[in-house]
């Protein structure tokens, strides 16, 4: 099993960067791990506070639950992998059955913080892109996808977003074996990734 951590700022394109490697190996070979579905559940805070959770900082993950999971998967073990609402900002009661593969890809913008999970990873993947276009990007997304206004993305990038990516997630880039600059657009850098875990996987297979 080769399992490969895939980080980066928010709207870096790493989901793009994700599903080209999916798309270029074989079908079934991939297992992906969402850190996203590991945010800590709030259930237990009253609504009209949890809209000032910092989801962008590693505190907000149940990393514990995410490393055993890993280390069930490596055992050959399917795990169920919990479900997050962002519109509730709750852990869901569904869980997604998550069966092991020749591939593990664990990918989030934290992912390469946690020192325990980066020991897991056979290879450390950071997504990089310049700060305007994922400020674009995550507007885009937010606007569609989580019911915000533009002004409400905003505001959150300059004071949540931006000061954490600043204090979390751009530091852990030393701890990249390969960084993709210009994000999911960056054919060369992917393909040389899929290419790599190709060759590992067949020298694995023999």
């Amino acid at each position: 099993m080769l399992i490969i951590g895939i980080a980066g700022g928010t709207g870096s394109g790493k989901t793009t960067v994700v599903n080209k490697i999916i798309n270029s190996l074989s079908q079934g070979e991939v297992a992906v791990l969402r850190q996203d579905s590991y945010y800590k559940d709030s259930s237990h805070i009253p609504p009209e506070l949890r809209s000032k959770i910092n989801f962008d900082e590693p505190d907000a993950i149940e990393w514990p639950l995410l490393v055993r999971h890993l280390g069930e998967l490596k055992q050959g073990k399917t795990i169920q992998m919990p479900t997050y609402s962002y519109l509730s900002c709750t852990r869901q009661a569904e869980t997604v059955p998550v069966e092991p593969r020749d591939v593990v890809i664990v990918e989030g913008i934290l992912v390469l913080t946690d020192p325990e999970l980066r020991n897991m990873l056979d290879v450390k993947v950071f997504v990089d892109a310049d700060a305007d276009d994922r400020l674009i990007r995550v507007i885009a997304r937010d606007c569609i996808e989580r019911g915000r206004t533009p002004q409400m993305v905003i505001d959150r990038y300059q004071d949540v977003l931006k000061p954490m990516h600043l204090q979390h997630i751009e530091p852990c880039k030393r701890f990249a074996d390969l960084i993709v600059p210009q994000g999911g657009s960056n054919t060369v850098a992917i393909g040389l990734l899929t290419d790599y875990i190709e060759s590992r996987l067949r020298n694995t297979q023999h």
